[in-house]
């Protein structure tokens, strides 16, 4: 008896289709119609094997390992000193467990990298596995959740059972599992009144975490990754989950000479190349920015054969990243000195507010726009003054401004403007910097708010048109090479702006 008992504990499959066959042979030689047993039985296979194939597993998951061996290390990583450091000491504590024991410190379960899109979080998660040594399986949050209820909560078990065995396999003590866009797996719950799948699936999560002990072998970290912190529920976020949450930036001037530093390691530089002047003109890239950046400028050379990437090439191909690879639209001679008018009018008042700041004027159309003026921040901020904020209105509204007191009326060419800047005016009502002093959105009614935005924009739209009859004569100069060229420099720009403002002045 306990042999059979044994033999349908292995083989349960086959003893179950056996006996359902041997039942199928019987009703058939007893004259019963088995059409509709068969039909059944079939829908129900089908099922089954489906729900096996969208479950979890080699064929359910999509599942990535760290290279074995010469694999990313956190000096591979550039621009992200203060989240490597946070991040290494976090390691340093699973590590060092004895030790932290010895003073009380309970094991991490868990470390969320928040941060913007393309700012290394994926680099970081495997320069951490490399760092400890740990076995690293890497997945998506989108992999866990079907429509088919129990599908995702299914696949979270199965991935932490499949890091032990491949920490075992690779006799190390500990694995590392990375889930990018841990929002979708653990959203908050209750968002999704359709099924409960989502939320089956992040409590499963949790409960898994929650079994993370000190003493297992092989052990499990968990490395989430998200750009929408406000997603996640609390649940997921309380200490004992994900204990150390790791901000990863946007670079800042000094980050960003750094990561360029490591993406042009490579390629053969022209001595004209000046990577500290390219990072000032970087300002808000992400670290994804800047290596597309270095590879445009690579293909640029190539398209020219040119033996070495230049400067030029570099300062194209941000324009290229900022906005886009150049359209084959081209505007009518008329229009096309509208866009002209309208971006002297942008670069003349980014001179005023900010001497300098003005790094190229452009009407290539690219992307979705007929032209664009790039200034050079000059150096990262992350603050802004009244004085400030109505400086860069005045800036945003240069365009429309100049269309007006030029040409004699605007063009449906400014209304992103407008949106712009009127964006701008609502930071300085809620900043407590207008008339109305200290206001919030809960509190301020729409018609309060559109009144003060409107006066605020119409103020500063009449003092920039004010400064742009002052400077009409740049127009004369300005527009004629900018319409032959498509651009000028900044250094052009206010060469010609000295000179004729010289010329005037002596006049």
């Amino acid at each position: 008896m306990s042999k059979i008992a044994e033999y349908m504990g292995q083989n349960w499959r086959e003893f179950c289709l056996g006996v359902a066959g041997g039942s199928l042979v019987f009703l058939i030689l007893r004259g019963y119609n088995v059409f509709p047993v068969v039909l059944i039985g079939a829908l129900l296979a089908v099922v089954y094997w489906y729900s096996r194939l969208g479950g979890a597993g080699s064929k359910g998951l999509n599942l990535s390992s760290a290279p074995e061996g010469g694999g990313i290390s956190f000096e591979d990583i550039g621009g992200q000193g203060r989240a490597i450091g946070e991040l290494r000491e976090s390691l340093e504590l699973i590590i060092g467990d004895n030790k932290a024991s010895e003073l009380g410190i309970r094991p991490l379960r868990g470390l969320l990298l928040v941060g913007p899109p393309g700012t290394g979080k994926t680099m970081l998660a495997r320069a951490a596995a490399n760092h400890t040594g740990f076995s690293f399986m890497a997945t998506s949050g989108s992999e866990f959740v079907e429509m088919y209820a129990g599908v995702g909560a299914k696949r979270v078990r199965e991935i932490f059972s499949q890091a032990r065995k491949k920490a075992k396999k690779e006799g190390v003590d500990a694995a590392m599992v990375f889930i990018d866009e841990l929002e979708i797996v653990g959203g908050k719950r209750g968002r999704h009144s359709s099924h409960l799948e989502y939320d089956q699936t992040l409590n499963q999560l949790l409960v898994e975490m929650d079994g993370i002990d000190r003493d297992e072998s092989p052990r499990v970290l968990i490395v989430g990754a998200t750009n929408r912190k406000d997603l996640l529920d609390d649940a997921l976020l309380r200490p004992g989950r994900f204990d150390r949450i790791v901000h990863v930036d946007i670079p800042d001037s000094e980050g960003r000479r750094e990561i360029l530093s490591l993406h042009m390691a490579q390629k053969p530089l022209a001595e004209d190349v000046d990577l500290d002047a390219l990072s000032r003109e970087t300002y808000g890239f992400s670290g994804a920015h800047l290596e597309s950046l270095a590879n445009e400028a690579a293909i640029m050379a190539f398209r020219e054969k040119s033996a070495q990437v230049k400067q030029r090439h570099l300062f194209e191909s941000v324009e290229k990243v900022l906005m886009g690879e150049r359209i084959d639209r081209r505007p009518s001679k008329r229009q096309l000195e509208r866009v002209a008018v309208h971006e002297l009018g942008h670069a003349l008042m980014g001179e005023i507010v900010m001497p300098g700041s003005v790094a190229s004027i452009n009407i290539t159309p690219r992307g979705g726009s007929l032209g664009y003026v790039r200034k050079n921040m000059g150096e990262d901020k992350y603050l802004y003054t009244a004085e400030e904020l109505i400086g860069e209105i005045g800036f945003v509204l240069g365009g429309c401004a100049a269309e007006q007191v030029v040409l004699g009326e605007g063009s449906t060419g400014v209304s992103g403007d407008f949106a712009q800047a009127s964006s701008l005016a609502r930071k300085l009502v809620f900043s407590g910097m207008s008339r109305a002093g200290i206001a919030s959105e809960e509190t301020m009614s729409d018609g309060n708010l559109g009144q003060l935005v409107g006066e605020i924009l119409n103020g500063e739209l009449s003092r920039v048109m004010s400064v742009m009859r002052s400077f009409s004569w740049i127009f004369d100069v300005a527009v004629p090479p900018l319409l032959e060229r498509e651009r000028l420099g900044g250094e052009e720009f206010r060469n010609l702006l000295s000179r004729e403002s010289s010329e005037e002045i002596a006049g």
